[in-house]
């Protein structure tokens, strides 16, 4: 894994916070939304894998996540729809892909329901919309205990506040097909930025309000864009669940990643570059 070239990382101050984001590139508008935990350095695999001549990419930190700010607000699936729509409209993209994964899958779906006019197309990775008190309790035993108690009074906040990188190791190996496909650069990455001030408080905050996403699927049907809705065969997601979503998403082309877990773009970044290249 390599650095994002600070030249291409910029600030945007946009009602929703102070976002930053790395622009690269020139061509179709490409806008890369990543997972709950990480940051845009997630998509530098993917990166690598596109041609800059012809996509212009643009990875964005959610609020709360990398260098971002952690407004004292309630993380919502709304909440982040509303910031990435702010920068959408800020940048003045048009005619633009959203790629995302698992929160940034669901969020770019939403904002496809929306009808937002800057975004024509989707390509939603292992969209982050089910489960009960959310599905990445899925990803191990240690993710089960770990945010189950950041739910509880007094408790959660401590729970949130802890920051471990072996724990967050497992947790995110438990989204993977193969383990070793976690970049221990981008782990120090993750777990550097996760202890930034505001950043443990807005992470819990996403976690209390697990059931915005699954209630967000609601808006699905009303999508008029083409939608890409691809998982990973060994995701966190049910068959019943993927197939709840592929047919609620008008005309939804389904696709399966081999060998790949929640954590697509870590795993099978060409496959989801040649993705982006038959939609684009």
């Amino acid at each position: 894994m390599t650095t994002v070239a600070q030249e291409n990382l910029r600030l945007a101050k946009v009602p929703a916070g102070e976002i930053r984001y790395a622009r690269v590139g020139t061509g179709t508008p490409i806008v890369l939304l990543h997972t709950l935990r990480t940051q845009l350095e997630y998509f530098i695999p993917l990166i690598a894998e596109l041609d800059a001549t012809r996509f212009e990419l643009v990875a964005v930190d959610l609020p709360g996540h990398g260098r971002s700010s952690a407004p004292g607000v309630d993380y919502t699936a709304g909440y982040f729809t509303d910031a990435v729509e702010q920068i959408i409209d800020q940048l003045e993209l048009s005619n633009a892909t959203v790629v995302g994964e698992s929160i940034g899958a669901s969020i770019g779906l939403a904002l496809a329901a929306r009808g937002n006019h800057g975004v024509t197309r989707v390509i939603a990775l292992n969209p982050y919309d089910y489960g009960r008190r959310g599905g990445i309790r899925r990803s191990s035993a240690v993710a089960n205990v770990l945010f189950t108690a950041i739910l509880f009074p007094v408790v959660g906040p401590v729970v949130a506040s802890v920051g471990a990188k072996d724990v967050l190791r497992r947790i995110m190996a438990g989204g993977l097909y193969d383990p070793s496909a976690l970049p221990e650069d981008l782990l120090d990455t993750l777990h550097r930025c996760g202890s930034l001030p505001g950043h443990a408080r807005a992470f819990r905050s996403l976690m209390l309000n697990w059931r915005t996403w699954i209630e967000a699927r609601a808006s699905y049907p009303a999508i008029k864009v083409p939608v890409t809705l691809a998982y990973g065969e060994a995701d966190w997601s049910r068959a019943a669940e993927r197939d709840s979503n592929a047919a609620m998403i008008p005309d939804a082309r389904p696709v399966e990643l081999e060998r790949s877990g929640h954590f697509s773009c870590l795993e099978k970044p060409g496959k989801v570059a040649q993705l982006i290249c038959e939609a684009a």
